[in-house]
């Protein structure tokens, strides 16, 4: 498989170094010649200095070939003319664009009628509110993400210091509540990633990520000994476009919503925009102003600002006044670690939900869903087993799975199935699995092809 990529910044480099270590072939477009300069250095892949909207330079790149092109630069204007210089040059070539305008999304169609034609168009900004709603919707979880068309959900959770859970494997967690059986798909603990076995221990402060039917997820927070307590008051800190979506996406849910914006056109415009949201002129990070605004009432308190560290300072302050819930939106992605090693373990990122959305399309085979797991270590797929696979008809514990893979949920014919060894995989079943990094190649071709390719 063959993918041009343009634009060399965080998303753009880390999509390439994910599809470099999978063995695709990766030609990486930047004017920025010191950026080119660190990814010659750091990953196999090919690169080309100049604008990836210069036809010359993408025939140069080889898009004739290219199965995709993926556009994402921090311009919306040079992302489409790059897709749109794909299109005349290679039309069956596969085209995405990174677009943050939410003008292009208002009038329906313009983005993939036959003018500019993308395949798929990537709004970050919707994505990250998309995930802060989920995560309001299960609250005290970490990382929420839908597959199965909403039927399955996948939840993250922090096994708490006092749980009781500690120290049980696995297979002694599943004997607490078996007929529910709880299968806990992958643990982050400290900066690493486990695919767990039956005899995997819990250890304190781990993140496990269990995938449940989305009317069961309050038994399974009760489970883990985490409370699902109804969200009323909502605290927001920037004033930007995803601060703004938020807000006017609470308001509907009728939710009590405080949004505190230090730039004063910023607040007069969203006076405006918004109905219910009291909007507050000030510094997210004063703890003066947060003390007086009772932010230790809120239910959550959301820093959205495009300042990691003001992010990361204001969720700290709203959580030493007593704010239950916090949630930081980091985007550089060396933060993620550090912010979780300091307690915010609640991360969104634009950068990161840019990355699932795009990887769905790269990936091979008939891959429905894909959610990149809290980094880039792991991800949680969604594969439809086609007929031509040699896992169709086995049960699992007869398939030869590699150590970094677990199939973590099954959904057939409306009935979603929490699997067991003994299950066997059928036809069109939409299985979900989480697979570390290195086992993603191995993944696609089971999914697609026999297992001798393992």
């Amino acid at each position: 498989m063959k993918v041009i990529i343009v634009g060399a910044g965080e998303v753009g480099y880390h999509i390439a170094s994910k599809l470099s270590r999978e063995n695709k072939d990766v030609v990486l477009v930047d004017q920025n010649a010191e950026r080119l300069r660190f990814v010659n250095d750091t990953l196999d892949v090919q690169t080309l200095h100049g604008s990836g909207a210069s036809p010359t330079l993408l025939h140069e790149a080889g898009v004739e070939a290219a199965d995709m092109v993926v556009a994402v630069t921090d311009s919306d204007e040079t992302n489409l003319i790059a897709c749109l210089m794909s299109r005349l040059l290679s039309p069956g070539t596969m085209r995405v664009a990174r677009i943050r305008n939410q003008d292009f999304f208002k009038i329906k169609g313009i983005i993939t009628d036959s003018l500019l034609g993308l395949s798929l168009a990537i709004n970050p900004e919707s994505e990250v509110v998309k995930t802060i709603l989920r995560l309001l919707e299960v609250p005290g979880s970490v990382d929420v993400a839908d597959f199965a068309d909403g039927r399955v959900r996948l939840v993250g959770l922090q096994v708490r210091d006092d749980s009781p859970l500690i120290g049980l494997t696995l297979a002694e967690l599943r004997q607490k509540d078996p007929h529910r059986h709880i299968l806990v798909g992958a643990i982050y603990r400290g900066n690493s990633v486990i695919i767990p076995r039956g005899n995997t221990r819990l250890e304190p402060r781990d993140l496990v990520y269990v995938p449940t039917r989305p009317e069961e997820v309050g038994e399974v927070l009760h489970f883990f000994g985490l409370p699902l307590a109804p969200v009323r008051h909502v605290f927001i800190v920037g004033g930007g476009q995803v601060g703004s979506h938020l807000a006017q996406a609470l308001e509907k849910k009728g939710l009590s919503v405080r949004l505190i914006e230090r730039d004063p056109a910023t607040c007069q415009t969203l006076s405006e925009v918004l109905d219910k949201t009291i909007v507050i002129r000030g510094d997210g990070t004063d703890p003066e102003l947060l003390r007086e605004e009772n932010v230790g009432e809120a239910d959550y308190f959301i820093a959205l600002t495009n300042d990691e560290e003001e992010n990361i300072l204001s969720c700290l302050q709203a959580r030493q006044l007593g704010t239950r819930q916090v949630i930081t939106r980091i985007n550089k992605f060396h933060y993620i670690p550090l912010v979780s090693a300091i307690g915010l373990e609640t991360i969104v990122s634009s950068r990161l939900s840019a990355i699932s959305a795009i990887l769905q399309h790269i990936r091979q085979g008939k891959v429905l869903s894909v959610a990149a797991l809290k980094g880039e270590d792991a991800e949680a797929l969604e594969f439809i087993a086609l007929e031509s696979s040699d896992i169709v008809g086995k049960a699992i514990q007869n398939i030869n799975i590699p150590s970094q893979v677990l199939i973590a949920a099954i959904f057939r014919e409306g009935e979603v199935i929490i699997p067991r060894g003994d299950t066997v995989l059928a036809v069109n079943d939409r299985i979900i699995i989480f697979a570390r990094k290195e086992a993603i190649r191995k993944v696609e071709k089971a999914f697609t092809v026999k297992l001798e390719y393992f």
